[in-house]
């Protein structure tokens, strides 16, 4: 009986033993099962926002083709700076194109996007100005723009019907800077006194003779305020001391009178004509007179 009783109890011990074991195991394998889990399920995740950034970045290369490339971005860029209330918005925009080289760095780059490769200027999206003040001057304006401009200068006019045609066959076709009167005459059938009336309404105006720029109207008044800015913003920079001024001080100064276009248009006007030297400090760009 007592043996019995013995061996009863040696089984239960056991029982509880082996049942304390199995228990302990099974949390042992629970905890095993539930780390890894957790970090299998991370890597998953970070696999899968790894797939999905991948797949954003190849959509957005596509979602960018056939985007303004870098030229007309800074093109548009300029364009917000120029004052039209000045000009009671009777002029279109005009934007310099050596202001684009003090965004675009690479003048290689405007060159080619704005002229060489069909990319503005020859499909038609911009036409280019000469002003005459200087040979190395050029004024750039969407075409859209100046056409709007020049239709509504001249639409109470006798001109009118002549500048309408002109826009239509001559800037609608041909994206040259300046004409010759046999071209005029031959290619555009455009006669003595039809030019004579281009030239009173201001769409051209002379080169020589016998030949033509193509002219804004009303552009006379941009001209004299451009020069004149141009040099107050040179003489601030002469005045500061070493002939340097802060980028950010020099675009924060007001009431310059004689600054019309305004401090910005004038700051990307001299960095892109390398009458200053840009030099980066630890507080921003220092303009330095170029007096070379």
């Amino acid at each position: 009986m007592c043996a019995a009783v013995c061996v009863s109890r040696s089984d239960c011990v056991k029982e509880a033993v082996g049942a304390a074991a199995t228990h302990e195991g099974r949390v042992m394998n629970r905890k095993r099962n539930i780390i890894p889990d957790v970090f299998r399920k991370i890597k998953k995740q970070k696999v899968g926002l790894a797939e999905e950034f991948k797949l954003s970045v190849k959509n957005e290369a596509k979602d960018f083709e056939g985007m303004p490339n870098d030229t007309k971005s800074a093109l548009i860029f300029l364009v917000s700076l120029f004052p039209r209330k000045l000009f009671d918005d009777s002029l279109p925009p005009i934007v310099l194109k050596h202001q684009l080289y003090s965004i675009v760095k690479d003048k290689t780059t405007v060159d080619r996007q704005l002229i060489d490769q069909n990319e503005l200027k020859d499909l038609g999206h911009v036409r280019i100005f000469q002003f005459g003040f200087d040979t190395d001057v050029f004024g750039i304006v969407f075409t859209e723009d100046y056409k709007s401009k020049v239709l509504a200068a001249t639409a109470m006019k006798e001109t009118a019907s002549t500048v309408q045609r002109f826009l239509d066959t001559v800037v609608n076709s041909c994206t040259d800077l300046g004409f010759n009167k046999d071209k005029m005459l031959k290619e555009f059938s455009f006669h003595d006194q039809e030019i004579t009336q281009l030239v009173n309404a201001g769409v051209l105006t002379v080169r020589d003779v016998g030949s033509w720029w193509l002219a804004i109207p009303g552009a006379g008044r941009f001209v004299k305020y451009f020069v004149n800015g141009r040099k107050a913003v040179l003489r601030m920079i002469r005045k500061s001391k070493y002939n340097e001024v802060l980028q950010s001080d020099l675009e924060t100064r007001k009431g310059v009178s004689m600054v019309k276009l305004g401090i910005q248009y004038h700051v990307h006007d001299i960095i892109g004509a390398e009458l200053v030297k840009c030099i980066p400090t630890t507080t921003g760009t220092l303009l330095r007179l170029n007096e070379s």
